[in-house]
């Protein structure tokens, strides 16, 4: 089998210093692929430095137009376009709707949905031109499963799905692939970085609101490490697969989904409630 490289030579990661970013660019970095990476503070992107086919960029998403800017320079660096594409970058926000200022909430969804179409925007029309590349947009297991909490990040992934869904019948008979990467629960410090971003689930006043957060910090706890979502992309990425690539635990990645499609939806919400310490 092929590595990576005679597939993809070049690749643009968007959040390349943490978690399942980080772990995609380290598995293509292995698979001899030049690995553009970003963070909005590219001082994080220092473990990845060291390799020589890395290359830092600084890319912050609530600024669109710079962030395309970068990716389209980054781009003329690697030779016109990238080969591969994956937007990773993102955060969670947790906290009950309404007890969080809507200005909140609509900034997350300008940065992680329009600011990450906007970016692909541009690297398809790369891909187009040469016809032949792979656009991976990291949606979630919340596509179907939607997290307790964390409506925000919830309509962002599903909304990343449909894109990739609506994608990938415009690109069917070219050369370029699209893949709707689901990952569920991995032992990163997602839960950590998602307190920065808005009230600390401490300061809600709200027993269902803390126990959910516990139940969450312990999935995460017991989570698999985010290479295992890197090397499912990989295999995906060398088997051309299109569509959907679900990732994570065997409840997640393989019951959940099924509930999601099959069961009647009283049950689904019931094994929901129940899994997220929402009763």
């Amino acid at each position: 089998m092929p590595v990576l490289s005679t597939l993809y030579p070049t690749a643009f990661v968007t959040g390349a210093s943490a978690g399942i970013g980080r772990a995609c660019a380290e598995m293509l970095l292995a698979e001899g692929v030049r690995v553009w990476g970003t963070a909005r503070v590219p001082d994080r992107l220092a473990p990845l430095a060291p390799h020589p086919g890395f290359t830092a960029v600084a890319l912050d998403l609530e600024n669109p137009l710079e962030a395309e800017a970068a990716m389209l320079r980054a781009a003329a660096a690697a030779g016109g376009r990238f080969d591969l594409m994956i937007n990773n970058a993102g955060y969670g926000l947790f906290a009950p709707f309404v007890a969080t200022e809507f200005p909140v909430w609509q900034r997350q969804i300008e940065a992680m949905l329009t600011s990450t179409l906007r970016l692909a925007h541009a690297a398809l029309r790369g891909m187009q031109a040469q016809q032949r590349g792979c656009l991976v947009n990291v949606a979630s297991l919340a596509t179907e499963f939607p997290l307790p909490y964390m409506t925000g990040y919830n309509v962002v992934k599903a909304a990343l799905s449909a894109f990739s869904e609506s994608l990938l019948v415009e690109t069917r008979n070219s050369g370029i692939t699209i893949i709707d990467f689901r990952p569920g629960d991995y032992r990163t410090s997602f839960n950590q970085a998602m307190q920065t971003h808005a009230a600390a689930p401490a300061a809600v006043a709200d027993a269902q609101c803390a126990r959910v957060w516990q139940q969450l910090e312990a999935n995460l706890l017991a989570a698999p490490p985010p290479a295992r979502a890197a090397a499912d992309l990989r295999r995906a990425l060398l088997a051309r697969r299109r569509g959907i690539v679900r990732s994570g635990s065997f409840f997640q990645a393989g019951v959940a989904p099924l509930l999601a499609r099959f069961a009647p939806s009283g049950l689904r919400r019931a094994v929901m409630w129940r899994y997220f310490g929402a009763c």
